[in-house]
């Protein structure tokens, strides 16, 4: 009998589009002889699998069962889920208390990590890792928000919703002229919470890595990619837009350079108590060779140009592998 498996999309936010997208690429990609796969949209109209026909049935809340001839209960959801309610874990909540297992970090670990000044304390004294100095900012500092970064901080700034996501509302501050805009910007951004976290500027190679639990509980770190980006920084444009950013994956990194990033990327998936697969951001600094934490993404995008499928292929994986030993390691 295959296992079946929802295949969790949408969202609330923005970023829907480009969930969309990487659960349709996840579903192409899984052993159908092996799982029986329906994608289940979560949109703020409605929790729904739309059939081969067009018609749209309607999720039971109750137990996240469908009714198509027969009731169907799932065995395993996939969350392919962007933003929230997928990566904010209030989605991973809820398959709790019904007892659905999942393929992607648990409730408080997804919360905590959507949290990005949150998460740098915790990580903040991982060896041979280092965060940039910030200062994060809630609703209640915004009318002195301008001030405080300036007394606190140094130019260039990065400016950023706390709990967003894809860089959205994201903008690099090199003058004390634009900042109040970039704090307006990050402030306003759609569904993050009104918090900022503003940071003093790295100069460096940037870099993302995906590791993940295989169905043996072992950790797999997979190649690192480079980002080189004719941006001003890997912004939302530069993320989506084709011929703004150049990917190199493996990444050159010397011997001891990958050791280092492989040691520190363990770590910080224990520290933060993850499952399934994540991708770990940071900076290699110029002048001091020092690895600096950017952010952790507990649901990273999956089409076929994402990171995680890139590496995956370049660890000399299938995705059609990959997929199916997330399921199974979130089934065990």
């Amino acid at each position: 009998m295959k296992t079946k498996v929802a295949l969790i999309t949408g969202g609330y936010t923005g970023e829907a589009e480009v969930s969309f997208k990487s659960s349709a690429f996840v579903y192409s990609q899984l052993d159908k002889e092996k799982y029986e796969v329906y994608p289940i949209a979560i949109n703020l109209d409605g929790w729904y699998y739309t059939d081969d026909q067009g018609n749209r049935h309607e999720i039971d809340r109750q137990d996240f069962s469908l009714d198509i001839n027969g009731k169907i209960n799932f065995d395993v959801a996939f969350i392919i889920l962007h933003g929230t309610p997928g990566e904010d874990g209030r989605i991973q909540g809820y398959f709790d208390m019904i007892g659905l297992p999942y393929t992607s970090c648990s409730a408080l670990t997804s919360a905590l990590t959507m949290n990005k000044g949150y998460t740098k304390a915790i990580i903040q004294d991982i060896p041979q890792l280092y965060v940039a100095k910030s200062v994060l900012l809630f609703e209640a500092h915004r009318s002195d928000a301008f001030n405080t970064v300036k007394e606190k901080l140094v130019l260039p700034l990065f400016v950023k919703p706390n709990a967003g996501g894809s860089s959205i509302g994201m903008s690099k501050v090199k003058s004390w002229d634009a900042l109040q805009e970039a704090l307006d910007n990050a402030y306003d951004a759609e569904n993050t919470g009104k918090q900022v976290l503003v940071e003093e500027f790295v100069v460096g190679r940037e870099f993302s890595q995906g590791i993940y639990r295989n169905a043996q509980g072992e950790l797999q770190v997979l190649p690192a990619t480079e980002v080189r980006t004719t941006r001003e920084f890997f912004d939302f444009e530069a993320k989506y837009t084709p011929g703004l950013t150049e990917e190199i994956t493996p990444a050159d990194l010397n011997a001891d350079q990958k050791s280092r990033a492989d040691e520190i990327i363990k770590e910080i998936y224990i520290r933060l108590n993850c499952s399934g697969m994540v991708r770990v951001d940071f900076f290699l600094e110029n002048e001091t060779d020092k690895f600096f934490f950017i952010e952790i993404n507990t649901v990273p995008g999956q089409t076929p140009q994402s990171f995680i499928p890139q590496q995956v292929r370049a660890s000399g994986r299938t995705e059609t592998a990959f997929y199916g030993e997330l399921i199974e390691a979130a089934l065990k």
